[in-house]
């Protein structure tokens, strides 16, 4: 996108100089009184007197003055105003919101804790998008992606990363950011070292720090400030390619159905997550178990402007219940927004983005923060969604 600048400029206003004439007294205004009479010649003199004092203009938004003849005359035309607030000329790549500055650097992707002792997590609040996927034994990880409204708040808890995670980052160019890994996505990151990632527990540690008021191992956070520097430190390329997403501000949603209420149910009965649409703020309000689902840094309830709901392939491959989710494949899926809902389909190639297609287009999302769901496909994607 080409930057597009726009300079304020304040009107200046400039005084009026007194003429010469005004200031030299009554030799210049001598053969003027011989010709007129004394009444009309002491009149003048007063309007030479109140030029000579630089008497105060009228102001541009007076009321239109009477001539001799009664007539109004043409009053000043008014100052042109300029914005207090100018269009702004970039949007940021993962909400298509606008933005004062261009965003070219790598999102932070965080591995948030879900389970119940680490609520409420914190920094959510300002992540551009969130992904909930499972991982072992029915709970499910926050992927926090963390690009165009980065604060100086906490971000966390932290946990560790799997395979489908890991390609999860990279889909979006993100720095992967997590406490450790399982085997397999160990021997990923140490087999592939061009994978940009910031692992607490193995080549990270400084950038992360511990909350005292929280019990191990929910208690691993730290800030984008903190991870920014890590990623400097480690010589993490910053400003790389990444795939570019649609967004529209008036999608066409003539024909979806009503969709206000939405449920999704993963696998534990301690995840049930719910949203409820608020017109008036054009979001979906997030809960969890039934309770508003928060953000600690500053109790204000998570919001998504889109929802998107991907059904996929999950297997589990070994005893401790860990698992392979394909975020290849494509398949079935729901969007929510506005209120609404559509049926679609969502794939993924490459080197590219997730999307979402209907009748062979591609479905934009809103400008606004989205959330992912992953849920599995044995079933079918009703018996994990309702709404109404």
């Amino acid at each position: 996108m080409t930057p597009r600048y726009r300079k304020n400029r304040n009107p200046i206003l400039e005084q009026t100089q007194m003429p010469q004439s005004a200031l030299s007294g009554k030799p210049q205004l001598a053969p003027l009184v011989r010709r007129i009479p004394l009444a009309i010649a002491a009149l003048t003199l007063a309007v030479a007197g109140l030029t000579a004092c630089g008497g105060d203009s009228k102001p541009v938004n007076a009321p239109p003055s009477a001539s001799s003849s009664g007539a109004p005359t043409e009053s000043a035309s008014p100052a042109p105003s300029e914005s207090s607030s100018p269009a702004l000329a970039f949007t940021a790549p993962l909400t298509g919101l606008p933005i004062e500055q261009p965003v070219n650097k790598r999102p932070l992707t965080v591995m948030i804790n879900n389970l119940k002792p680490a609520r409420p997590q914190s920094g959510l609040s300002h992540a551009d998008m969130v992904w909930e996927i499972l991982a072992e034994g029915g709970i499910t990880r926050l992927v926090g992606f963390f690009q165009s409204n980065e604060s100086s708040d906490p971000i966390g808890p932290i946990r560790s990363i799997r395979p489908y995670l890991i390609e999860l980052g990279q889909i979006y160019g993100g720095v992967l950011v997590h406490a450790g890994a399982s085997n397999d996505a160990l021997a990923i990151l140490q087999r592939n070292k061009k994978i940009p990632d910031l692992d607490e527990i193995n080549n990270a540690g400084a950038y992360f720090y511990r909350d005292k008021s929280r019990k191990a191992p929910h208690n691993l956070y730290s800030t984008a400030e903190k991870l920014r520097a890590g990623a400097e430190h480690r010589k993490i390329e910053t400003n790389v390619p990444l795939p570019q997403l649609i967004f529209d501000s008036n999608p066409d949603l003539s024909g979806a159905a009503p969709a206000s209420e939405i449920g999704i149910k993963f696998e534990l009965s301690d995840y049930k997550v719910s949203y409820t649409y608020d017109a008036s703020a054009s979001k979906y309000k997030r809960s969890i178990n039934g309770q508003p689902h928060v953000d600690k840094n500053n109790n204000e309830q998570l919001t998504a402007t889109n929802l998107v709901v991907i059904a996929t392939k999950h297997k589990t491959y070994d005893s401790y219940g860990r698992l392979e989710i394909d975020l290849n494949g494509g398949g079935e899926a729901l969007v929510f927004q506005q209120g609404r809902v559509i049926s679609c389909t969502w794939e993924h190639s490459q080197g590219d983005a997730v999307r979402l297609m209907k009748d062979g287009k591609e479905l934009p999302m809103i400008p606004g923060v989205t959330y992912f769901h992953v849920v599995p496909n044995s079933k079918p994607i009703s018996s994990h969604v309702t709404y109404q």
